[in-house]
């Protein structure tokens, strides 16, 4: 099993995602009760059924989009289980908008070996834009605080 070929199957399936379907996307997670969810849209969830009906929501949002690219910021493998952090430069229609909208993204993504491939048994992704920008240096406190 390797973690980049893996990888690179996600960046497709999140393209696939970003399209608004989210058949592909969904063969990258784990379908055991164990697995969980934090997007954007949603608030975590846990459990097979509630990830898929929860990644199907999130297709219905998104259209006509595709990944820019993706930077793994970290990443570390054992036999047993791996993790990676990435910075990811999106664009999508979103919601009823008519315009492609830009979406950087930070995720933290954990999976383990299920079946001899790779399966994504928690991911957390966060849009890293607050009040207009992304977070791209450090920020004072107060630039959460809306305004």
């Amino acid at each position: 099993m390797d973690i980049d070929k893996t990888l690179e199957k996600y960046k497709l399936a999140t393209t696939e995602l970003l399209k608004g379907n989210a058949e592909t996307y969904k063969t990258m997670f784990s379908h055991r009760d164990d697995v969980t969810l934090s997007n954007p849209f949603f608030p975590t969830v846990r459990g097979w059924d509630k990830v898929s009906e929860t990644l199907d929501l999130t297709a219905e949002r998104l259209r006509d989009g595709e990944v820019i690219n993706s930077i793994a910021v970290s990443k570390y493998v054992t036999p047993e289980l791996a993790y990676v952090v990435s910075l990811a430069h999106e664009k999508a229609k979103i919601g009823g908008s008519q315009d492609i909208t830009p979406v950087d993204l930070r995720a933290t993504m954990i999976l383990r070996p299920e079946d001899g491939t790779w399966k994504i048994v928690h991911l957390h992704g966060e849009i890293v834009h607050f009040h207009g920008g992304p977070i791209t240096t450090p920020r004072p406190p107060e630039s959460v605080i809306p305004k």
